[in-house]
């Protein structure tokens, strides 16, 4: 007596990879999850009787696979694929970080933000050359890259005998080639801080990061 059967395979496989970029780049290891392979089978289409001493085949009848579901009216008006998000808006904390970005500008470059991490820096090295009397950098840059911003930082530092100009010390920095490395650099974030010292003189700090 011969049986034939159907046999209907269903597998399915379901990958699912996730990894978190840490500052220094380290990323979890991959997370992947399968699902047991499924199989299904149907019965044998014949049967034979076995008290007959003249076998013959009994065909059973074949399986009429049901009909497939029907498919949801498409929508009138389908929606509009998502675009792309919308890189974070530019903040402008001070008159500086406007004519550094309009700097930037001019030369091809994108904007840099504000940072409040970078501003208490500016602040703090502003009170300490005003102090002083003179120019000088310390840990200035050291302070920025404390800030987790990235991993490369400047700083400019200057002075206008009577008192804060934002333009001119802007002006002043660009027709330096130094300093205009800073303003033209691979940063995202900047920000800056005047002081005043008790003769009038106004130092500024330019923190990047």
């Amino acid at each position: 007596m011969r049986f034939q059967s159907w046999v209907a395979g269903l597998v399915v496989v379901i990958a699912l990879a996730a990894g978190v970029a840490s500052i220094r780049m380290h990323s979890t290891p991959a997370q992947v999850r399968t699902t047991d392979r499924v199989l299904v089978s149907f019965g044998p289409s014949e049967v034979g009787d076995s008290n007959d001493p003249a076998p013959h085949r009994i065909p059973r009848p074949s399986p009429t696979p049901p009909p497939p579901p029907p498919q949801p009216a498409a929508p009138a008006h389908a929606a509009a694929a998502p675009s792309r998000l919308a890189p974070p808006a530019i903040v402008v904390g001070s008159t500086q970080q406007a004519l550094i970005n309009q700097d930037r500008a001019r030369n091809g470059l994108g904007p840099l933000t504000w940072s409040s991490c970078l501003a208490n820096v500016a602040r703090s090295n502003a009170a300490r050359i005003a102090a002083q009397g003179s120019l000088s950098h310390t840990n200035g840059p050291n302070l920025d890259l404390n800030c987790g911003l990235g991993h490369q930082a400047g700083e400019n530092i200057g002075y206008w005998t009577a008192g804060v100009n934002d333009a001119q010390l802007n002006a002043m920095f660009v027709a330096s080639a130094e300093h205009l490395a800073n303003i033209l650099g691979p940063y995202h974030y900047v920000a800056s801080a005047w002081v005043v010292a008790s003769n009038g003189y106004a130092y500024i700090a330019v923190e990047f990061s």
